[in-house]
């Protein structure tokens, strides 16, 4: 089982639906078993999966992510129980984990999480509780009947955009962390900032290998505009830098998400658009050489 983080400090570029985008195309057409995990008390993921694209909620998700919040079966009393007496006992089942498609499963937020970060400062309180939590999914024995659903290829996380307790948990076990940054005038030194601040919040621990890559790439007929080529130029000089003077392992990703409209409704769609999935093959051909 591989961990993969989707990570920006700024809004907006896309992170949400790339990591979404990401796991379909892999559990559709790559045959593989994923659980994305939704750690942004902004909830723009639950959100998005729980509306049909008419705007009306999906009714089976709506009864399942109810009953989970009045049984404490959310990320939320999770991780309080964690930081309490453990996870011991916990065995997870189909009422942690929501079924979206046969191999695509999903742990949803909680707006608790926004309140759960002004009480607790120190992101030390929930380092393992990630760690923890995947090895009881994993060794959990509540999946017989469910596709043996605890059996996962890989495991994605949308993460907040600000360093929280989650996002300290995720970095101290995930073995990638994927970067999407908006092809502008700011893009490199928004990444060297990103890069920098990450750097500087997990220290003493190490930080996994980082994928960075452009979301949003305005293209003509397929190919990178001569402002995008620039853009990428820029970025791509920021992560040598970085790699040189941190010593990091980081890799300038030359596969791009184009920006289209119809990637907007992916999500509620629960279905990545055709024209987009040659991208997201191509995206994955390089994260995968980074596993």
């Amino acid at each position: 089982m591989k961990t993969i983080a989707t990570i920006n400090f700024k809004g907006g570029v896309g992170k949400t639906t790339v990591t979404w985008c990401l796991g379909d195309v892999l559990s559709l057409y790559y045959r593989s078993k994923i659980l994305l995990f939704d750690l942004d008390a902004q909830m723009s993921l639950t959100q998005a999966i729980a509306l049909n694209s008419k705007g009306s909620p999906w009714r089976d998700f709506d009864n399942w992510y109810a009953k989970a919040l009045v049984n404490d079966t959310n990320i939320f009393a999770l991780l309080k129980r964690h930081m309490g007496k453990g996870l011991t006992n916990f065995n997870p089942d189909v009422q942690f984990i929501y079924r979206l498609k046969n191999n695509y499963h999903f742990i949803p937020s909680t707006e608790d999480l926004y309140w759960l970060e002004l009480e607790h400062h120190n992101p030390e309180n929930g380092k393992f509780f990630i760690k923890n939590l995947l090895g009881r999914i994993q060794n959990s024995t509540q999946f017989d009947d469910y596709d043996q659903i605890a059996d996962y290829d890989y495991v994605l996380f949308d993460c907040p955009p600000l360093f929280t307790m989650l996002s300290y948990s995720v970095l101290s076990c995930c073995d990638l962390v994927l970067i999407p940054f908006n092809p502008d005038f700011f893009a490199a030194r928004g990444i060297g900032l990103l890069i920098s601040g990450l750097r500087r919040q997990i220290q003493p621990h190490p930080l996994p290998r980082l994928g960075v890559f452009a979301n949003g790439a305005k293209t003509y007929a397929k190919r990178p505009t001569r402002a995008l080529r620039v853009w990428m130029n820029s970025v791509r000089s920021e992560c040598e830098r970085a790699r040189d003077a941190y010593k990091l392992d980081i890799r300038f990703m030359d596969a791009w998400i184009p920006h289209r409209v119809g990637i907007r409704d992916a999500i509620t769609d629960r279905r990545t658009p055709d024209d987009f999935v040659e991208d997201f093959r191509e995206l994955w051909n390089q994260a995968r050489g980074m596993l």
